[in-house]
C-alpha cells in the first residue's frame, strides 16, 4: 500500500479512472481540478493551466494503468469470485497477456493454442508481491500500430521520420515510412532523454533550494529590522510634544506601508520558487516510476508530453535575486526630527 501512493491523485490521495497530467508534472483527478481555486491554475504548486477550462488534455496513462493493474493483484490475493473467464470454474492460472483466469483444463488449452502466452499460477502470484505481478505484466504488454485497421499486428518497428510505431506491413508497404530502427531501442533512447533531463534539473535544483532559503531568510530579517525600527520610532516619538503626533502617524504609515510592500513581494517570489521546486519534484518522481513501470506504449504516448514540460521548467529555472528592502528614507526622516 505505501509503495504505490504514487499512483493516486496529489490532491485528494484518491483513486481515480481520470487522472490528469499537467505541465508541471503534478498529477490530478477531474475533481480537484474542477475544485481548485483559481480555475486554471494547479492548486499544487499554482502553475496556470493552458487548456480552456482548466482541465489538462493529457491523461496519466502510467497511473490509471497501474491502478487497474493492481485491482487484479489485490482480487487475487483476496481469492474473492476468482473463476474462469472461459467456463466459470475456479481458477488456478491467470495470463497476463490476455488478462484472463484460467483453470486447469482452460490453461492446458490456451498454452496448445498460445505457447508464447505465460499462463501464471495464482498461488505463486500470491506468495510475490505487488511489484513482483506489476514487474510480469508490463514487460508483456504490447504497442500498439500507429495504423488503425492493423491494431491486432505485433509492433516492433519505429519510424523515425514520421516519429510512429509500425507494424512489418506498413514498414515495408508503405512508402512514406524510411529511416527505421527497433521500437525498443527507441524506447530506451526515450527513456534516457528524459533521465538525462531529470539530471539536469536535478543539479539545478540544488540552487533553486538555496534561494529559496535566501528568501525565507530575507523575511524574518525583515520582520526583525520592522519589529526594531517600530519600538525606536516610538521612543524617539514620545519625547517630542504633542504638536509632533502627527509626524509620529506619518512615519508608522510610512514604515508599514514600506514593510508591508516588501513582505507581499518577499511572498511572491518564495511562492514562485517553492512551486518550481514542487513542480521540480513531480517531474522526478514521475520519471522515475515512468522508469520501473511503464509500458513501451505508456513511454511512446507520454514522453513527448513530458519530455516538452521537463524542458519548459529548465527554461523556467532562473536564479532569483531578491532586493533586500531598506529604511533609509524612513530612518532620515527620523534623524531630522
Amino acid at each position: 500500500e505505501d509503495d504505490f501512493q504514487f499512483i493516486l491523485c496529489e490532491g485528494c490521495q484518491q483513486e481515480s479512472p481520470n487522472l490528469k497530467l499537467l505541465t508541471c508534472l503534478h498529477t490530478l483527478c477531474l475533481g480537484c481540478l474542477s475544485k481548485s481555486k483559481p480555475i486554471g491554475q494547479c492548486p499544487m504548486c499554482q502553475m496556470p493551466i493552458p487548456q480552456a477550462g482548466g482541465i489538462p488534455d493529457m491523461d496519466n496513462l502510467l497511473f490509471t494503468n497501474l491502478q487497474a493493474r493492481l485491482k487484479v493483484y489485490k482480487k487475487i490475493i483476496g481469492g474473492v469470485d476468482l473463476f474462469c473467464d472461459n467456463c466459470k470454474k475456479p481458477s488456478e492460472f491467470w495470463c497476463c497477456e490476455c488478462e484472463e483466469f484460467l483453470c486447469t483444463k482452460c490453461s492446458e488449452a490456451h498454452h496448445r493454442y498460445l505457447a508464447s502466452h505465460e499462463a501464471k499460477r495464482v498461488m505463486d502470484i500470491r506468495a510475490g508481491s505487488a511489484k513482483d505481478f506489476l514487474e510480469g505484466t508490463w514487460r508483456t504488454s504490447n504497442l500498439s500500430c500507429s495504423n488503425p485497421t492493423h491494431k491486432n499486428q505485433t509492433v516492433s518497428i519505429y519510424c523515425q521520420q514520421c516519429e510512429k510505431a509500425l507494424c512489418c506491413s506498413c514498414a515495408l508497404l508503405d512508402s512514406r515510412h524510411t529511416s527505421f530502427c527497433d521500437i525498443r531501442s527507441e524506447t530506451q533512447r526515450r527513456q534516457q532523454e528524459l533521465g538525462t533531463i531529470t539530471r539536469a534539473l536535478r543539479h539545478q535544483r540544488g540552487g533553486f533550494e538555496a534561494t529559496c532559503a535566501a528568501l525565507q531568510e530575507e523575511a524574518a530579517r525583515l520582520e526583525r529590522a520592522q519589529r526594531e525600527l517600530r519600538e525606536l520610532i516610538r521612543q524617539r516619538v514620545e519625547q517630542l510634544v504633542r504638536l509632533l503626533r502627527r509626524e509620529e502617524e506619518e512615519l508608522l504609515g510610512m514604515l508599514e506601508a514600506r514593510q508591508e510592500q516588501g513582505r507581499r513581494e518577499l511572498a511572491r517570489e518564495l511562492q514562485r520558487v517553492e512551486g518550481v521546486l514542487r513542480r521540480m519534484e513531480a517531474g522526478e518522481r514521475l520519471v522515475e516510476k515512468m522508469s520501473l513501470y511503464a509500458t513501451e506504449q505508456e513511454v511512446m504516448d507520454m514522453q513527448p508530453f513530458i519530455k516538452g514540460a521537463l524542458q519548459d521548467l529548465q527554461r523556467a529555472v532562473v536564479r532569483s535575486q531578491a532586493q533586500p528592502l531598506d529604511f533609509a528614507e524612513c530612518r532620515a526622516r527620523l534623524q531630522a526630527l
